[in-house]
């Protein structure tokens, strides 16, 4: 092999690690932060249709226990879900920072109710890292991935599961 071939060779590795570095660094989404208790939690935002307060909520009897019930909003009717309560958490009375993310997975619209929306932020592939298996961490099956970030870990949920698991969803036949 001779000089010419080498510095070839040097440039297309240099070349192959600049472009690892770009795709690490680019922009794979964003996500929707906010609070349940001190924990931060995000929710991709092609999930999110909007973010309002905490409205009227019809009660329905014989819902399980982390549905609160039903809001009409712009005239269409959907259940909304306490977060603190699917999670196991003790609940707490709503105030002026608990709002409600309207969240949507193929055609289904749900309200869930957290403590406070942090905001929104971009997710790049260096941040993420995949759910430990089974650690006690809600069993895992409500997070999509993690984002270990400078400022904490933030869990990132998994809106399909929030919306057809268990006793949420029936589908229609």
């Amino acid at each position: 092999m001779d000089i010419k071939e080498l510095f070839a060779k040097q440039e297309e590795m240099q070349r192959k690690n600049l472009n690892a570095k770009a795709e690490k660094e680019s922009e794979i989404t964003k996500v929707m932060t906010f609070y349940i208790g001190d924990q931060v939690y995000g929710i991709e935002i092609p999930s999110v249709i909007e973010i309002i307060g905490v409205p009227h909520i019809t009660v329905v009897p014989g819902i399980p226990y982390y549905i609160k019930g039903i809001i009409n909003v712009r005239s269409k009717v959907v259940p909304v879900i306490d977060m603190r309560s699917r999670f196991g958490k003790e609940e707490k009375e709503y105030n002026e920072r608990t709002n409600t993310i309207m969240i949507e997975e193929g055609g289904v619209s749900v309200g869930v109710i957290v403590d406070e929306v942090i905001g929104v932020i971009p997710v790049y592939q260096k941040y993420i890292a995949n759910s430990p298996d089974r650690i006690g961490v809600n069993d895992n099956k409500f997070i999509k991935y993690l984002l270990e970030m400078q400022d904490g870990i933030k869990l990132v949920l998994d809106v399909a599961k929030l919306i057809y698991d268990g006793d949420m969803y029936i589908p229609e036949e």
